[in-house]
């Protein structure tokens, strides 16, 4: 019997490998991968996995074991990860931004016996004990060949090969992702084969297709953001195309030339394209579905969005760890932009007081869900699996959100802040995400963020810090009075900086 991916789609389990290989059977010459230099087919990405992976096994990888890999979303990138995968173990990618001796850490937590990696990257870790992974290079700059690693294409298995089945079971991994840290090492969460079967299912219902669907990312391929997008994109057989470096004009111009019909971007970026002068210029009439997550999204903006660009507009609230997943489908509710959405699928959602007891319907508190597609648990770290649990009294396991916020009567999540972010000053709590509401409204100003400080008056105190516009300069002294002047008197900020570029995480 022929295997017909959109039947296997609709088991509650399968292989995500499987489909890959199928569509390359089925449609071998169409487009599957294009990062605006380099383009690949399905019936090249079927192959090179296959080989990638039987190499992978041939130097021992085992089951359920890393497959560490560090660059820029690229298409060679995506094949290192669908390989992992594909020779039944797991993928970890790793985010650019960490320092070198995070990165080290992070090899070293993960037992990854492989890092495929850019040159440039490389380039940034030299002097660091690297023995424990075997390098194979992602690219090889023009006129050079490192002669102690080899790219993949010099690296992979013979024509031909494909990997021995070894069983990868619904609740082995299927990656892991180190979340963001200041200090030390950022916590590796474990992603299984079935939670990302259960994310990955659900395209057809969004457009996702291997007729006409394109779709395209300017995210990292190491945020679970971009994979959102990614996973299920790829599942149906559409065709991805990634940006390794997002702007503006570039970003329009390759989704105007490709017919793009479904793309995921953070709201700093919808925030850049929809204030860009030529928007209105480009056709973008083949959006279906747009999807926004990972940051707050402010109500005007979503329905900028919604009035202006074509397809629907769909807000995702969660975490990588899982949890709750909600979603706002902006255009079909515009009574409620100021949410997140409601729980999707098999959500749930409630708030919690400090003491942990559960709160009614409509207070707020902090938030902690379930559902389908949470976490197994932090890589190597159980006791900071539990502290980011709530156990309720039958011993089951909810995921502490980490946000503060209600449920409304409609079911509809508010946020009002994050819980580690709140600021008690002279007793009363501040929550950050209000006050930089208002600094976003000053003119002048691109983006805001407030912080609490100590303070011997108050205990601590709310500080601003803005970024300006594109040749603006703020006068930061009425910047601050226009903005207290919309604050209560216990919220108003004690002083405003000015910063060249917003940190992100």
């Amino acid at each position: 019997m022929t295997f017909n991916p959109l039947q296997e789609l609709e088991k509650p389990f399968g292989s995500y490998p499987d489909l890959i290989a199928a569509w390359g059977q089925i449609q071998p010459d169409k487009i599957a991968l294009d990062d605006g230099e380099e383009v690949l087919t399905w019936g090249q990405v079927s192959e090179y996995v296959d080989r990638m992976a039987a190499q992978l096994q041939a130097d021992g990888l085992k089951k359920g074991q890393a497959v560490a890999i560090l660059g820029t979303s690229t298409v060679r990138y995506a094949l290192a990860y669908l390989a992992a995968i594909r020779a039944g173990g797991c993928a970890a990618p790793l985010t650019t931004s960490a320092a070198p001796s995070q990165l080290q850490a992070m090899l070293a937590d993960c037992g990854a016996m492989h890092l495929f990696i850019d040159a440039a990257k490389l380039a940034d870790l030299d002097g660091l004990d690297l023995a424990q992974s075997k390098i194979v290079m992602l690219d090889v700059p023009t006129g050079e060949r490192p002669e102690e690693h080899p790219d993949i294409f010099s690296w992979m298995a013979a024509a031909g090969s494909a990997p021995r089945d070894l069983g990868a079971g619904p609740d082995d991994p299927f990656n892991i992702i180190y979340s963001s840290g200041t200090t030390g090492t950022p916590k590796g969460i474990i992603h299984s084969r079935q939670m990302r079967w259960k994310q990955t299912a659900v395209g057809e219902r969004t457009g996702y297709n291997a007729h006409d669907a394109a779709a395209m990312v300017a995210t990292p391929l190491y945020s679970n953001t971009t994979l959102a997008l990614v996973l299920p994109a790829l599942a149906y057989g559409s065709t991805l195309h990634m940006m390794q470096k997002f702007d503006v004009v570039g970003y329009l111009e390759r989704a105007a030339r490709h017919r793009v019909t479904h793309t995921m971007l953070v709201p700093v970026q919808y925030k850049r394209i929809m204030e860009h002068p030529d928007f209105e210029r480009y056709d973008l009439s083949s959006y279906r579905t747009k999807y926004c997550t990972s940051a707050p999204f402010s109500a005007a903006l979503k329905a900028d969005v919604v009035k202006r660009w074509p397809g629907a507009l769909v807000e995702i609230y969660s975490m990588t760890e899982g949890g709750v997943v909600c979603l706002l489908l902006a255009h079909e509710h515009p009574d409620k932009l100021h949410t997140v959405g409601i729980p999707w699928n098999d959500s749930q959602v409630f708030t919690i007081d400090e003491d942990g007891n559960r709160l009614p319907t409509g207070s707020i508190g902090e938030l902690v869900g379930r559902s389908g597609t949470m976490m197994s648990g932090y890589q190597n770290q159980p006791e900071k699996t539990n502290e980011a649990s709530w156990f309720d009294t039958d011993g089951s396991r909810w995921q502490r959100m980490g946000d503060i916020g209600r449920v409304d009567e409609d079911g509809f999540v508010e946020l009002v802040g994050r819980a580690k972010d709140m600021i008690i000053s002279g007793g009363f709590n501040i929550y950050p995400v209000d006050l930089e509401a208002v600094l976003l409204q000053q003119e002048g100003v691109e983006e805001a963020a407030v912080i609490g400080v100590e303070s011997d008056r108050w205990g601590e105190t709310p500080v601003g810090f803005v970024t300006a516009k594109p040749g603006i300069v703020l006068n930061l002294e009425e910047t601050l009075a226009a903005t207290n002047a919309h604050l209560g008197k216990t919220q108003r900020l004690s002083a405003l900086y000015p910063i060249d570029e917003m940190p992100r995480s």
